[in-house]
């Protein structure tokens, strides 16, 4: 027998040890992972919102030559995406007013997908889907949120 061959009785014991690793892996914390979720969704936008701000002149150009955002003048579209990705991350990494927080990250994904950079689906699809399970799920119970709904439910607000 070779040594990458298994036995059926090998494989008979390979069966129970891989239904208890996955059982395992099921009990990852959700809340954790809402939390990481918020936090890696908000670095990007608030990365590129501290780009942005670092030079203005050349945030304008940018929004003119290669950005061409349609419908919005250039000042109004490098100022609307500015602010929103300097204050929804925030948000969402409080998890404060979360899902809310998402909808703004969403349209800005899917501008940039549609107008700005088609060819960075892949990554595009990664952001909208972490934002998308925000807005869907909420942040969890690691945020401001959760606990605001907890103060209202027993009527300490």
């Amino acid at each position: 027998m070779t040594p990458l061959a298994v036995s059926y009785r090998e494989a008979g014991q390979l069966r129970p040890l891989a239904v208890r690793i996955l059982n395992e892996l099921g009990r990852f914390p959700l809340p954790l992972l809402q939390l990481m979720f918020r936090i890696a969704v908000a670095a990007v936008f608030f990365k590129s919102g501290l780009t942005k701000i670092a030079s203005w002149e050349l945030t304008l150009q940018l929004f003119q030559e290669e950005y061409a955002v349609p419908l919005l003048p250039v000042p109004l579209a490098a100022t609307l995406a500015t602010a929103m990705e300097l204050s929804m991350p925030v948000l969402l990494v409080l998890g404060l007013c979360a899902r809310l927080a998402t909808l703004p990250l969403l349209g800005m994904t899917m501008v940039i997908q549609l107008f700005v950079y088609p060819e960075n689906w892949a990554e595009h699809l990664m952001w909208a889907s972490l934002l998308l399970f925000i807005a869907t799920r909420g942040p969890g119970l690691l945020s401001v949120d959760h606990v605001v709904r907890r103060a209202v439910l027993d009527g300490r607000m």
